[in-house]
């Protein structure tokens, strides 16, 4: 279990050896009292004098303030919490597959129009703050949206993706590395984070090879999450309109989940295997997660230091109230 924050500052921790000094202190002024109390009247006459003593109460501001001292100790080693902040600089490449095997209907409607639908809740839940470009690929690659924040240019080609021959995924990977490099800097003058998102359910026929634009991937660093779409029964039927056949006999088109999880393994990625509509837009949800957002730490010494002061109050307080004197 994550612990509920961390010290920024742990080493000014030894300022307990003070509260705890003081605390040994308290302790034994307490029993020196006492012991001088006995030492000098008797028990039935102090009882007769003083019958109503306070008790536990008179422990209770001393109590109260060492834990206020103890909070405002923890709120100057800087307590920190970690949260989840929108990246300002970042950029991502939607990469789509629209080769024939997309067709194949064994995710629901089918995979295309399943894989359309979740790119589209992918991009709608990314910071406002990011750059997404969409890329399609089959036979050969193509920018469809060079990286904007306009969110609308990607949602409208992803909407009028169209089915073609062959797989190319080294070039997909290739024209995806192009758009991001040739991305304007930002500010510092520096190249912007970026991460390329693959969804494919084949394995490359045509182009240069996935090897190649791994290691071209590997040397610009920017990682390719992949997501292997469709199900081992994944079949299609192909008219081929150079031949007069009219339907041919269904075509399996099983999943390759091999080389698109090399592809990302290899490119310090993520891989994911979705063979429904649910699980892949939970797969865009946890790519989501990683490429749009960062754990950072963030202050919370107000927070302790609010409550140390809110301690030495009610120590103050129970002081007044019960023997009208200050702790």
């Amino acid at each position: 279990m994550d612990a509920p924050f961390t010290l920024l500052s742990p080493l000014r921790l030894w300022l307990l050896v003070a509260v705890v000094a003081i605390a040994v202190l308290y302790v034994v002024l307490q029993r020196r009292r006492r012991t001088y109390a006995l030492r000098f009247s008797s028990s039935e006459l102090f009882d007769s004098v003083a019958p109503r003593r306070p008790g536990f109460r008179r422990h209770v501001p001393a109590g109260v303030f060492l834990l206020a001292l103890t909070t405002l100790v923890v709120a100057v080693a800087q307590p920190a919490r970690q949260i989840r902040v929108p990246r300002e600089r970042a950029t991502v490449i939607v990469a789509i597959d629209v080769s024939l095997s997309m067709q194949a209907e064994d995710v629901d409607p089918d995979r295309l129009r399943a894989a359309q639908a979740a790119a589209n809740r992918f991009i709608e839940e990314l910071p406002a703050t990011l750059n997404v470009g969409v890329v399609s690929f089959a036979g050969t690659a193509s920018v469809l949206v060079t990286p904007t924040r306009d969110r609308l240019p990607a949602y409208t080609a992803i909407e009028n993706l169209r089915l073609a021959e062959s797989t190319a995924i080294g070039e997909a990977i290739f024209t995806s590395l192009d758009a991001l490099l040739n991305s304007p800097p930002d500010a510092t003058g520096e190249l912007p984070p970026a991460r390329i998102v693959l969804l494919s359910d084949g394995e490359t026929t045509v182009g240069r090879p996935d090897a190649a634009a791994v290691q071209a991937a590997k040397e610009a660093q920017i990682p390719v999450s992949t997501i292997a779409f469709g199900t081992e029964g994944g079949t299609i039927v192909y008219d081929d309109p150079r031949t007069e056949v009219v339907e041919s006999d269904p075509i399996r088109v099983p999943v390759r989940e091999d080389n698109l999880r090399a592809i990302a393994e290899e490119t310090n990625g993520a891989f994911f295997a979705a063979s429904s509509l649910e699980e892949l837009e939970a797969v865009y949800e946890d790519i989501g997660s990683a490429v749009g957002y960062e754990d950072v730490n963030r202050e919370i010494t107000d927070w302790f230091t609010a409550a140390g002061l809110v301690l030495l109050a009610l120590s103050t307080g129970f002081s007044l109230l019960w023997f009208q004197r200050l702790p």
